[in-house]
């Protein structure tokens, strides 16, 4: 079904009962609080309280409304490995528990499926083609009946942590510590008919593409090639950004945003990756980035420091190499607002940006620290 619309405390009517038997199947309604009966029930308080369980749970913002993000992870969330079939589907990938389960399984047997995800893409097919090639199965990369038998006898060869993780590691080793050729994706959140949150006379788009230029430019002073996402009118949704990312090979993804709340003393910034250790999922190198970010704009800035946080949101769970996503201040906060409207601190938070991508390359040794690293090619 297409799911366009959404559900809060109050509503009623059967995707509200749909929603409730979900979130009972998890175990995060029990009892009286999970209907059987097909006839409409309330959103109420026992499954608001379950909705926002659910999103903290998997990595979503937790606000208690089920929009089309949060009815997709509840379906994704119902499957559990054997009870479909597996395979690879370009147009539209299949996307499930029972898929992070199976990537989970091959990263343990020494089959490189990329990280887990959830999402059953070219990686994780090639993996278990391999994996089928290994154990004598007809390799078709299709999880089928002889394939999980396959998978629940055999023991786990991989140890010493996590297999993804160590890899990416050794990707960022391997890059060495220079800018000069890495290929960086500066994604200048929202734009055309979506301009992100207002106020005090901000556009999240607006503001946001002009960061992204900034950052673009002092990128390439470095050596480096950096391709924005989207134009100054430009609108493109979080997967398209990301297939636009993979299919360009890129080295990282920096996506650019400001926030807002309906309290005005809401304010700072705050830096994210996926993640979501409950499940499996996670970027380490994204963690790191997002750290090095989170630290370089709070040391250059007076933003308050809100911290990184590990989400499962769709531009991170999809781009194929470390991502953060970064909110730079919030427009409805009056300080915040000031200090976006100044060029000159939309070149520092550039900078410390850029300083953030040098630092993830270098090796601790020649690391000069947070907010003191200088690129002498960056010029204002």
């Amino acid at each position: 079904m297409t799911f366009d619309r959404t559900y809060r405390r109050g509503d009623t009517g059967p995707v509200v009962t749909e929603i409730n038997v979900k979130l009972g199947v998890l175990g995060l309604l029990t009892g009286g609080d999970v209907v059987a009966d097909p006839s409409p029930v309330e959103f109420d308080a026992a499954t608001d309280q379950a909705v926002r369980t659910f999103q903290q749970q998997r990595g979503i913002t937790v606000d208690g409304i089920v929009g089309p993000k949060t009815y997709q992870a509840l379906e994704e969330a119902r499957w559990r490995l054997g009870d479909r079939i597996l395979a690879y589907v370009p147009a539209r990938l299949m996307a499930g528990d029972d898929v992070a389960a199976l990537q989970r399984r091959l990263l343990d047997l020494g089959f490189d499926c990329g990280r887990v995800d959830g999402l059953f893409g070219a990686e994780t097919e090639h993996a278990l083609r391999d994996f089928q090639r290994n154990v004598g199965i007809v390799p078709d990369g299709t999880c089928g009946p002889a394939t999980f038998k396959a998978l629940h006898l055999l023991t786990r060869t991989v140890v010493g942590g996590r297999p993804q993780a160590m890899r990416e590691s050794e990707a960022i080793n391997r890059a060495g510590p220079t800018l000069t050729g890495k290929l960086v994706i500066v994604d200048p959140g929202h734009g055309g008919s979506d301009s992100g949150v207002a106020g005090h006379g901000l556009d999240e788009a607006g503001i946001v593409y002009d960061l992204a230029s900034r950052v673009e430019g002092r990128l390439a002073a470095t050596g480096s090639t950096a391709f924005l996402t989207r134009g100054p009118d430009g609108d493109i949704d979080d997967v398209d950004r990301a297939s636009f990312a993979n299919a360009a090979g890129a080295d990282l993804f920096i996506s650019l945003h400001v926030d807002a709340h309906a309290n005005p003393e809401a304010a700072g910034c705050a830096t994210y990756y996926y993640g979501n250790d409950r499940l499996g999922h996670h970027s380490e190198v994204g963690e790191s980035f997002a750290e090095l970010v989170q630290k370089e704009v709070c040391a250059r800035t007076d933003l308050t420091d809100c911290r990184t946080h590990p989400k499962t949101w769709d531009l991170l769970r999809r781009t194929r190499m470390p991502t953060v996503q970064i909110e730079v201040g919030y427009v409805t906060n009056r300080g915040d607002a000031a200090r976006l409207t100044d060029p000159a601190f939309r070149d520092v938070v550039a900078e410390a940006i850029v300083a953030a991508v040098q630092r993830l390359y270098l090796p601790p040794g020649e690391d000069s620290g947070t907010g003191l690293l200088r690129i002498p090619a960056l010029r204002a």
